[in-house]
Formats: structure tokens, C-alpha cells, sequence
């Protein structure tokens, strides 16, 4: 195999990149990198960010806002809102070295830690980056799967009855039924051409999300007033009947604290989103921000609404999902609509989820073997009929076999779920805090010891805080989940 070189192959210098290929082009269609012009927007990055970030865990803030109370749990979500915006500022200076307008581009999260740090980081930030990618897109198929499932049980707790059998199903097909589907959209060739499903993706979220807060105010006005406390759920017999020991209290306050924290997790996409973006000016990371200010706003919006009229509706109660964990029962049809609206949500989530891995081993195969019929991209008829589809053998295979890999640890291991909120708290300060502002710290040479220097710094340091206890609440909910679980039960 030919010797690659990352940083020209990440940044596209010395010639651009022809479909699979790599052959020099000179062309007005084409960008200062030698690739295709782009054609991206505010608009359209905002639809990327906001179907990565506004997954179905924005039904599961209710539980989060009950473990925190009135108080910290909205103002949590707030303070998580403000340091992503920050870092994600941070991280957008840095798609291009240099120049902001014409200094080379990062195309990827890897290439700006490889432009500004030294190589050992470039290894742990992929390391990382990759290892969180592959474990949320197992956790988004079980995700998916669940609210597939959750459609099935909605129409047996109609017939039956509330306190019908209706928690006997496997996930199993439901999960290959998703996995399907994952493998006909990864074949979509990149983030810049799946713009329209990131905005279907975007209106589906906005969908199941206007349907959990209407059920949740509902249910308010049914229960004649607003349930919950300042400190949320009591030690004790609480008010859903429940008992809570201190230690219970302070895991699963860890664990909500931490699932806010990553919440607003995109930082491991938004080079990769960015770099969809038509040149405009004065510079990419200025659009970028307004995307991301715009995206961080309305999830915020989101985030708070479900969060408090779901813990307003429920109290110390509230489900762990609002949709899937059955605090609404009536009317089925609608649930239906809404747990439909989350899995067409969930299928745009992957694919922007795993673009960066599919893309990293597709331009390293092309660099290797840059005149290979495998990976190249051919013409092909798509018989009985006279269309003609262009078809790339190693993407076709390739992805495929990927997405058959997430399938079936998925279905091997449902409880996976638990494992992906270990694998969230670990990764939320190097890739959201720590290696955004150590590149923002080199790329501007800020002085060591100014103002400047020390803020970024505390905020890593508290950053770093808020990762390691969200590790040890995620550390509890996983250890209780293998306890409960048996892999090899069927059905």
C-alpha cells in the first residue's frame, strides 16, 4: 500500500478529489481545495446540527429535570447550552489555519488537531471521535427500535387495556428492520448530499417533540397543577410511592446532570458539517456560528419545554422517555404518529452520526489506491429499465458491512444503551472542552498566563469535573443494567 499522507489528504491541498479519485482538476465548479463547490448554508448546517443534537433523548429530560428539581435542572440545561455555543465557537475558528478566509481548510476534526497539535493527540482525538461515533449509532438503532416497538405495545395497551401483556415483544426484528433502512440511506455519498434528510430529520423532531409537550400540558390540566419540587425527586418514600436511599439520590443526579451536559454533544460532527459550507463572507466559521447559535437556541427551547412539562406533568414520576415509557396511553393513534416521526428522526441522526467513518476510510482507500476499479465510482443500469445510478463497489460494501456490524451488536446487546451514556461522559470533555481549546489556544497564540488563558482553562477544568461524575453515574446505571439484563434471554 502506498504511503498516505493525512494532512493533504484531510485538508485537500495539491490537487482535488474527483468522486473516489484524486487526480488534479482545474475547474470554475470547483472550491480553492480543488473539490466540488459546495453549496451548504446556515440553513442547512443548522438542519445538520439540529438532527444530531434533537434525538429522542429530549423525551428523557423530564427524568433528568425530576432528579434535579425546579431549580438546577433548567438552570443546568441553560449553563450546558452557553459552554456548547462557546467551545463550538472555539472549534469553528479553527476549520481553516492560518488565514480564517483563505488558510487551508480542516476538512475534519482530525485534520484540525493534525494543523494545531502534535500527532499523539491526532491518535487520541480519532481514537475517541470514532469510538463515540460507533457507540451512538449502535444506541440511536436501539433507540430507533424501541420507539418502532413502543408503536406495536401502543396499539396492544388500546385493545387490551392498560394493565394488559404488552411487554413481551423482542426488539429483535424491529432492530433488522432499521438496519435495512441504515443500509439504503448510507449509501447517500456525503453530508453535503443528504441535506434533505437532515431537514425532514429536523421537522420530524419538531413533530414528536410539539406531541410530547401537548401530551405533557394535557396531562397537567388533568391533574388540576403543576407536580414536582424544587430539589426533585425526595429521599424516601417519594411521591410516586417510591422509595429512594441518599446513594440512589446522588447516582442518578450524576447521571441526569451528565446526560445534560451531553446533551448539546455535536462538537465530534461540526468540522465535518462545516465543511459543507459555500465560501461566503467574511469566512465559513461566521456562518457556522449563526448556525450554531441558531441550532443551540431552538434546542434549548426544546430541551426545556419537554424537560419541565414533562416533570410539570408527571412529578417525581416521570418516565425515563415520555413517549416509550408509557406515562401516556391515549390517544394510541397519536403516540403512534409521534414514535413514527422519532424513528424517521433517528435514520437522518445516523447517517450524520456516521458520515465522518465512512468517509476516513473511503478517502484512505482512495489515496492507496487511487486508480482502483473497486474504488472508483461506475455507471451501472438498473435492470429491467433504462436508468443508469452511479455505484461505487467499495462504498456499497464497505458501508453495508458497517451498518451489519451496529445491527448486530444492537440485537446482541439491547442494554447497549446504558453503555453509549459510559462512552458520552467520557468523551464530553476531550471532544467538546479540551481539544477545541487547546487548538483555539495555539492557532491564536494565546498568551500563556493572560486572562484569556486562565478563563479557557477553568472552563476546561470544570469541564473535566462534570465528566468524571458523569462517569460515575453512568458507571451505576450500567452496572445495574447488566444486573437486570440477561443477553441470552429470548423474546
Amino acid at each position: 500500500m502506498a504511503t498516505v499522507d493525512m494532512r493533504r489528504l484531510e485538508t485537500g491541498a495539491g490537487g482535488g478529489f474527483d468522486g473516489m479519485g484524486l487526480s488534479k482538476r482545474v475547474d470554475d465548479d470547483l472550491d480553492d481545495d480543488g473539490r466540488p463547490r459546495r453549496t451548504g448554508t446556515a440553513w442547512t448546517a443548522s438542519a445538520h446540527i439540529i438532527t444530531t443534537v434533537l434525538g429522542s433523548g429530549v423525551l428523557s429530560l423530564a427524568w433528568g429535570v425530576a432528579q434535579l428539581g425546579w431549580v438546577a435542572g433548567p438552570g443546568v440545561m441553560t449553563l450546558f447550552a452557553a459552554v456548547i455555543y462557546y467551545t463550538s465557537a472555539l472549534l469553528a475558528d479553527c476549520y481553516r489555519t492560518g488565514d480564517p478566509v483563505s488558510g487551508p481548510r480542516n476538512r475534519t476534526y482530525m485534520a484540525a488537531v493534525r494543523a494545531t497539535l502534535d500527532e499523539s493527540k491526532v491518535k487520541l482525538c480519532g481514537a475517541i471521535q470514532f469510538v463515540n461515533l460507533f457507540g451512538i449509532g449502535i444506541g440511536i438503532t436501539i433507540a430507533a427500535s424501541v420507539s418502532m416497538l413502543a408503536i406495536k405495545k401502543a396499539g396492544c395497551f388500546h385493545k387490551e387495556g392498560h394493565k394488559g401483556d404488552c411487554n413481551s415483544y423482542s426488539m429483535s426484528p424491529y432492530i433488522a428492520i432499521y438496519g435495512i433502512m441504515e443500509i439504503f440511506f448510507s449509501q447517500i455519498p456525503g453530508l453535503d448530499s443528504m441535506w434533505w434528510l437532515s431537514i425532514l430529520a429536523t421537522v420530524m423532531s419538531f413533530t414528536y417533540s410539539t406531541i410530547g409537550i401537548s401530551l405533557g400540558v394535557a396531562q397537567i390540566v388533568a391533574n388540576g397543577g403543576i407536580q414536582g419540587g424544587l430539589t426533585g425527586v425526595a429521599v424516601g418514600i417519594n411521591a410516586a410511592g417510591k422509595s429512594i436511599t441518599v446513594m440512589e439520590k446522588v447516582w442518578r443526579s450524576l447521571q441526569a446532570f451528565g446526560n445534560m451536559a451531553f446533551a448539546y454533544g455535536f462538537s465530534i460532527v461540526l468540522l465535518e458539517i462545516q465543511d459543507t459550507l459555500k465560501a461566503a463572507a467574511p469566512s465559513e466559521a461566521k456562518v457556522m456560528k449563526k448556525a450554531t447559535a441558531v441550532s443551540v437556541a431552538v434546542t434549548t427551547v426544546i430541551y426545556l419545554l419537554c424537560g419541565c412539562v414533562g416533570y410539570a406533568a408527571f412529578g417525581d414520576g416521570a418516565p425515563d422517555n415520555l413517549l416509550t415509557g408509557f406515562g401516556f396511553y391515549e390517544p394510541f393513534w397519536l403516540l403512534d404518529v409521534a414514535n413514527a416521526a422519532v424513528v424517521v428522526h433517528l435514520v437522518g441522526t445516523y447517517q450524520v452520526i456516521t458520515q465522518p467513518i465512512f468517509a476516513y476510510v473511503e478517502l484512505r482507500a482512495a489515496a492507496a489506491w487511487p486508480d482502483s476499479a473497486f474504488v472508483g465510482t461506475r455507471e451501472v443500469r438498473l435492470w429491467p429499465t433504462a436508468v443508469r445510478v452511479s455505484v461505487c463497489p467499495l462504498r456499497l460494501t464497505w458501508r453495508t458491512a458497517y451498518v451489519c456490524v451496529t445491527t448486530a451488536v444492537a440485537m446482541a446487546m439491547p442494554f447497549f444503551g446504558s453503555v453509549v451514556g459510559l462512552i458520552g461522559a467520557i468523551s464530553f470533555w476531550p471532544l467538546t472542552v479540551y481539544f477545541p481549546v487547546s487548538m483555539y489556544i495555539a492557532q491564536r497564540r494565546v498568551p500563556r498566563g493572560s486572562t484569556r488563558w486562565m478563563f479557557l482553562q477553568a472552563l476546561s477544568a470544570v469541564c473535566l469535573l462534570v465528566s468524571v461524575v458523569a462517569a460515575a453515574g453512568s458507571v451505576a446505571d450500567v452496572a445495574a443494567e447488566f444486573k437486570a439484563h440477561n443477553p441470552f434471554r429470548r423474546g
